[in-house]
């Protein structure tokens, strides 16, 4: 039975090292490609998205990069809707779909004006002040403290103007509830249950949107369920992938 690959797809104003439980856990038994995302983290140069097809396209050159035709999929939050945009455009490459603490709707006229108004505050004051005030709702105030440090650590080491990009692009991203409607390989979606930003509900909709999916919420947990509750995650991601696996 071949493994596989597995793509994980990170969230904002983040970097690829929040998947890092995930990396660890399944890396020995499968290939695994955890890329920052265009603008994030240190080791890419720091070109700003302009669009949010952007994103997804360049997930579909990594693919082609790595020689990887097919793959599981896997995003949080905006990651998820990168993912749901790379089904949009290129689905025979996908064998499963990861949607964890994400939703499928556009922007609504308050959203749009939200995400403009917290982009220019970013490019105004930095990620500090910002950093501080989200951190409790991005991981539950009972997170250990590593985790909140993790967190909070990413997202101050977010160049302002990539997370002030990403912002703009993403409030005109398209709506993606027909699409999940469409949707031909199996889903998993997570959530955590004391989520803020995607609540339960927004899982429980595209879990009954989808034809074929499963819902975990996770007890405890706010935003970052992968960081917070790690080996439950990885669990429960083990084996909806050996279940991929077996159908291949």
């Amino acid at each position: 039975m071949t493994a596989i690959p597995l793509v994980l797809v990170h969230g904002h104003p983040f970097d690829h090292t929040m998947w890092r439980p995930q990396i660890e856990a399944f890396s020995a038994s499968r290939r695994v490609l955890a890329p920052d995302l265009r603008g994030y983290g240190p080791a890419r140069p720091p070109s700003e998205v302009d669009r949010f097809e952007r994103f997804a396209r360049d997930i579909e050159a990594l693919l082609d990069e790595h020689g990887v035709p097919e793959c599981v999929l896997a995003g949080l939050s905006m990651g998820g809707q990168v993912v749901m945009d790379c089904y949009r455009l290129f689905p025979e490459r996908i064998r499963a779909l990861v949607l964890a603490d994400t939703f499928p709707a556009a922007e609504t006229p308050e959203g749009v004006r939200a995400r403009h108004a917290t982009a220019d505050r970013l490019e105004r004051e930095g990620m500090r002040g910002y950093a501080d005030e989200v951190l409790e709702k991005m991981v539950a105030p009972s997170a250990a403290p590593e985790i909140k440090a993790h967190v909070h650590g990413m997202m101050t080491a977010t160049r302002p103007a990539s997370a002030a990009a990403a912002l703009r692009a993403r409030a005109a991203r398209p709506d993606y509830r027909e699409l999940l409607t469409r949707v031909a390989v199996p889903v998993l979606v997570l959530v955590g249950a004391d989520d803020t930003y995607t609540p339960v509900a927004d899982a429980e909709a595209m879990h009954a949107a989808l034809p074929q999916s499963r819902l975990h919420v996770f007890e405890g947990a706010a935003h970052l369920p992968n960081l917070e509750r790690a080996a439950e995650f990885n669990a429960v991601l083990g084996e909806f992938l050996a279940k991929a696996d077996a159908r291949s």
